[in-house]
């Protein structure tokens, strides 16, 4: 296949003509397509306390027996470990989790002969699985991310500039993740020790493990959208219900609602397809994912996120436009579970 791309010197190019409707119907037509790709979104997650625990005890009777650090000196083909950890922020901002890194067995494989190495094509580890079950500070669940692949070798083509290794193919996810694709790749790994499964995981943050950031580069199935009409986007003054329009602006502290789509589940759960319930006290559907609101760039306070009673898909979304945001037409634009929508604009005054 490469030899059809051997372009030597003596190669004739030919001239074509084209005529400049054609150039700017291309132009178009290659724009568009760009525009359909879906944009990808970033999690930077931070995990504390990681040990990697190494198949390396014969005896199942002494499995995790040893309270102190317990080195493991075996590196060997076709062994297994898992790596355990505590997520600590995704972004920036503090959630809670667990994080689990199940790789092997072990293939070690290299791109000369090595005795008791795998000879291949390319260097690397061994198939790996990565875990994140992402929670809020309080303990309660988010959602998970999965991811698959090979733990070791050169990040491909495509991963993040910070990437130091490995990439895994994201395959799925929970809650708010649930259809997403992408990719995983690893940022640092810092004070992180291999450990014999002797070791017992109930003092791993006793004895403090190490720290990993990694880097989840994710395309989601839904995206939070603001609900856009024929009228504009469909932002309301909360107090008597009225569109937000620019005859009657939102002010600046005022409480203003907007229906937006694509915020993931909701406590209690409503099955999908089916209406969240009618009001009554006590009724209302809470959205599980966390949903930041910004506009002009600057976060707003976000007073509730609710399924709209009666509405199928849609949900109700009141904050308060943050002081400082200058008067005209601002951007506002809706992010769940780290997930951002697109901006849209509304009078501010």
């Amino acid at each position: 296949m490469y030899a059809d791309w051997n372009l030597g010197s003596k190669m004739e190019i030919p001239v074509v003509e084209v005529s400049m409707k054609k150039i700017t119907f291309l132009a178009l037509f290659a724009a568009a397509a760009f525009a359909q790709t879906a944009p990808v979104t970033i999690l930077e997650i931070d995990v504390e306390n990681v040990v990697n625990y190494v198949d390396d005890v014969a005896d199942p009777a002494k499995v995790a027996t040893a309270p102190g650090i317990s080195p493991s000196t075996i590196s060997r083909i076709f062994k297994w470990a898992v790596a355990v950890g505590d997520i600590a922020a995704i972004n920036g901002r503090p959630v809670k989790g667990l994080y689990t890194y199940r790789f092997g067995p072990g293939i070690m494989a290299t791109t000369t002969l090595t005795p008791g190495r795998n000879i291949a094509d390319m260097a690397s580890g061994c198939p790996s699985e990565a875990q994140f079950a992402i929670l809020y500070p309080d303990g309660t669940p988010i959602g998970s991310i999965t991811a698959s692949g090979f733990n070791a070798g050169t990040p491909p083509p495509g991963a993040p500039a910070t990437a130091t290794s490995m990439t895994l193919a994201v395959v799925g996810g929970t809650g708010p993740f649930m259809g997403l694709r992408g990719q995983l790749s690893r940022a640092s790994d810092v004070g992180t020790w291999t450990a014999s499964m002797l070791e017992d995981p109930a003092c791993r943050r006793v004895n403090k493990g190490g720290t990993r950031g990694e880097i989840v580069q994710l395309i989601p199935m839904a995206r939070p959208e603001v609900v856009v009409t024929s009228a504009g986007p469909a932002v309301l003054h909360a107090d008597d219900f009225s569109p937000v329009t620019n005859g009657r602006p939102a002010q600046i502290g005022e409480h203003s609602i907007m229906s937006v789509t694509g915020l993931g589940p909701t406590k209690p759960v409503v099955e999908a397809g089916k209406p969240f319930s009618a009001f009554k006290e006590g009724s209302l559907h809470l959205v599980t994912s966390p949903v930041e609101v910004a506009v002009n760039g600057q976060a707003a306070e976000v007073v509730n996120s609710v399924g709209w009673p009666g509405m199928t898909g849609v949900y109700r979304v009141d904050f308060r436009v943050p002081q400082g945001t200058a008067a005209g037409q601002a951007s506002l634009q809706v992010t769940a579970a780290w997930i951002p929508g697109s901006e849209v604009k509304i009078p501010v005054r």
